[in-house]
């Protein structure tokens, strides 16, 4: 955590190397939970662009290094919910779809559709949750919902693909 402390003392003075390294920590999550909320590579690519840029330009205001990752995170989700304001079909993604190989599988494809079929709330709480990682409290911080409220979405959109996916005897 001093590693992380001392590289937030030093970006918060300009250093750009130092906010580097702290972007390293983050980037993949950010990059994964944007696309999965997206599905759209190129916005999700701007999403976390947008976001590092923001968080570049405001991290003076970070008050404690530990809650960098949450920080940055809520900037994040702010710049998705941006993005899906402006799109008028919620799935436009279809030339980014995946090209079918060896290791193709009809699950994965099933698993795919039913979740873009999802709003877009549920997209963002679904990717922070099972991509992400992150706890129904932290994503609660991250989203400004009570901690009960993510998990009973959780549950439902969880029900919900259950309900999608199992096929009927």
């Amino acid at each position: 955590m001093n590693d992380m402390s001392e590289d937030i003392r030093l970006a918060k003075e300009g250093n750009t190397e130092a906010f580097a390294r702290l972007y390293s920590t983050v980037y993949e999550d950010l990059y994964h939970i944007a696309l999965h909320s997206l599905r759209n590579q190129h916005d999700a690519a701007d999403a976390v662009s947008d976001t590092v840029l923001d968080a570049f330009r405001s991290i003076k205001k970070l008050r404690s290094p530990e809650k960098f990752r949450g920080w940055i995170m809520t900037i994040l989700a702010a710049k998705i919910k941006r993005k899906q304001r402006t799109y008028f079909e919620p799935s436009e993604a279809l030339e980014d779809a995946p090209q079918l190989s060896d290791s193709f599988s009809y699950e994965s494809v099933e698993l795919r559709e039913a979740v873009g079929r999802l709003d877009d709330e549920s997209k963002l709480l679904l990717s922070m949750s099972v991509l992400g990682g992150y706890t129904s409290d932290e994503i609660s911080s991250l989203c400004g919902i009570k901690p009960t409220t993510v998990r009973s979405k959780l549950a439902r959109i969880k029900q919900k693909l259950r309900l999608e996916l199992t096929p009927e005897i």
